[in-house]
């Protein structure tokens, strides 16, 4: 069906299967605005929000086919109760699958994705590097239940078995190093094991990990998808069809579904997604170009009094060969810091007029984290900056003004 077609026409369509418009020849950014346009049903330009949890079954009594005799997939309006199926959330899931190339199920948050994923793969051993502490807070929770190992990310490859997990963050929280998915990917499938990608911190229109390998791909939507800091979502994608079939029966039981206006929100974010990121990215490596500049040059004495190193994929210069073909748009909006003293990196978010001190990343506006704050593993000296749509000289010159402040305070 046409992204152009009637809206007066129904199709059953395959939650399994690609939609008919991730088949068009369209540019991602336009499958953004238009690879929805198979659900309107209305002449509203703007998406309506539904906010109703039910939906009338059919008013003709020789229409209404129980549950236990449904078979394949059915209308994308065939609506019964929101912890199914709604409106919003569906319109939701179609984008995505245009846009991470893949079947897209959407949860109320990026940790409640894992957690679905996880207890669904059961698997008996998960390897994993350092990344996001509230990913190791869900594999804690999965090691209670089940009694499963937890391997290093480069565990040798005889530790994994077929049904285990490798869990790969890239780039990884907080510091915005990226890990190659193609030699993990050979790692993994030479056990029979699955790869997982969490992929929060390069989105769609800066990687697409399952062109490296990738068997499930996920997001903490809560950050880029979003991008406006005022929703809450995780995604799960792959391509493995019994495996979103059995991720999507198990939710309905786990609950943990998005809200209606959650899903309306990242529908309105969706639209402008790859125009904010690549901007955002390409923000952050023109600071992250002018911090390490600072450290090696005449110029960045005040910088150097403050800052010991610059940590971000940009500047992973022996791995260009395969980072430039993984990233081709841009390496990412999220940098981090380390100051020479923890004393620093306390007092410089307080210096700061345009970047918010806030956890979180992802939205419009940049923000700065002493990621103490949050993370009571992480090295007390290092900050967290995720890039916003300022212009970046203007986040330049901030930056420069509040390490002047810590050196005038010392003085």
């Amino acid at each position: 069906m046409s992204p152009h077609a009637s809206p007066d026409v129904i199709t059953a369509v395959s939650h399994s299967e690609s939609p008919p418009s991730l088949q068009t020849p369209f540019h991602p950014s336009t499958l953004a605005i238009h690879a929805d346009d198979q659900l309107n049903r209305s002449t509203d330009v703007s998406p309506a929000l539904h906010v109703s949890t039910t939906f009338r079954y059919a008013s003709n009594p020789d229409d209404l086919v129980p549950a236990k005799e449904l078979i394949g997939p059915q209308p994308h309006d065939a609506h019964v109760y929101s912890r199914h199926t709604a409106p919003t959330s569906t319109r939701l899931e179609t984008l995505l699958t245009s846009l991470l190339h893949a079947p897209c199920l959407t949860y109320s948050s990026g940790l409640a994705a894992l957690h679905a994923l996880y207890v669904f793969l059961n698997p008996k051993r998960i390897s994993i590097g350092g990344g996001y502490h509230g990913s190791h807070g869900v594999l804690g929770l999965q090691k209670k239940l089940t009694g499963c190992e937890i391997l290093p990310l480069d565990c040798a490859e005889a530790d994994l078995g077929p049904g285990d997990v490798v869990h790969l963050e890239t780039p990884v929280n907080p510091t915005g190093k990226a890990f190659c998915i193609e030699k993990y990917a050979r790692k993994a499938h030479a056990k029979g094991a699955f790869l997982l990608v969490d992929a929060t911190f390069g989105p769609p229109g800066l990687q697409d990990p399952f062109v490296w390998g990738a068997d499930v791909v996920m997001h903490a939507g809560t950050k880029y998808l979003g991008g406006h800091s005022d929703m809450l979502c995780g995604v799960l994608a792959s391509k493995i069809e019994v495996l979103v079939e059995g991720l999507r029966e198990e939710r309905v039981f786990l609950g943990s579904v998005m809200g209606s206006l959650e899903g309306w929100l990242g529908v309105r974010s969706l639209r402008t997604l790859e125009v904010r990121v690549q901007r955002q990215s390409s923000n952050c490596q023109h600071l992250v170009s002018w911090l390490s500049g600072m450290l090696k040059g005449r110029e960045g004495e005040m910088v150097r009094e403050a800052v010991e190193r610059v940590q971000h994929a940009s500047l992973q210069t022996d791995d260009l060969e395969w980072l430039t073909n993984q990233m081709p748009n841009g390496y990412g909006p999220v940098f981090a810091i380390t100051m020479k003293s923890e004393n620093l990196a306390r007092r410089l978010p307080s210096k700061l007029e345009l970047f918010h001190h806030a956890t979180s990343l992802g939205g419009v506006e940049s923000l700065i984290e002493w990621r103490a704050m949050s993370d009571e593993k992480v090295d007390t000296r290092l900050l967290r900056i995720s890039v916003g749509l300022e212009h970046w000289e203007d986040l330049r010159d901030d930056l420069m003004k509040g390490f002047k402040a810590l050196r005038d305070d010392d003085n």
